[in-house]
């Protein structure tokens, strides 16, 4: 089974992110300290104008998970946050393990029309929940793009990429899902939070 939204349901998602994210900006403000004035580090190794995970905190160094793709790509599952807004970020590292420029496989972004038009993404990814019988697919702002990472390509012989995914949140109890990526193999990760 699986959970689609409307798109009213979508920009509803959405309008509750943007007002989350300002209230957290505005709570941010004031001060006028040094703090205030350190630059951002870049969270991407590659040269593109996609999306950028966020930095979690809490992240282990250790992996929730690795699953192997083909020809030397590696992801590594870094943390499985379950947010205030209902929904779940997966965050990690998309790594070039082999001696060789790798082409991402465009099969990662998925086949729905809606996510493919708008380029390279991993909105292909799924949490499955074998318990509650349900597959949660990669958000979508009101214009269909996916909530995900965009905008990459090629990763150069041992590049590592920083990626981020949101999913609808599974029920509170359930705290184990499957993480699966087309051409990766499946793995569970641990939701937390």
């Amino acid at each position: 089974m699986s959970i689609r939204f409307t798109a009213k349901a979508r920009r509803g998602i959405v309008a509750l992110t943007v007002a989350a994210g300002l209230a957290v900006g505005v709570a941010g403000c004031g001060g006028g300290g040094d703090d205030d004035k350190k630059p951002e580090p870049s969270a991407s190794a590659s040269k593109g104008n996609g999306s950028q995970p966020s930095t979690q905190e809490g992240q282990s160094d250790v992996p929730l998970a690795e699953l192997k793709g083909q020809d030397g790509l590696l992801l590594q599952i870094t943390s499985a946050e379950r947010d205030a807004g209902g929904f779940v970020t997966v965050n990690g590292n998309l790594k070039n393990d082999s001696a060789k420029s790798v082409v991402v496989p465009a099969a990662v972004r998925g086949d729905e029309t809606e996510i493919v038009r708008n380029g390279r993404s991993l909105g292909g990814a799924t949490l499955v929940d074998s318990k509650g019988k349900k597959r949660y697919y990669v958000l979508r702002d009101t214009d269909g793009r996916p909530l995900t990472t965009t905008g990459f390509s090629t990763l150069k012989a041992g590049e590592t990429l920083a990626v981020f995914m949101q999913f609808p949140a599974p029920p509170e109890g359930t705290t184990e899902v499957a993480f699966q990526l087309p051409t990766f193999a499946s793995a569970p990760i641990q939701i937390s939070g």
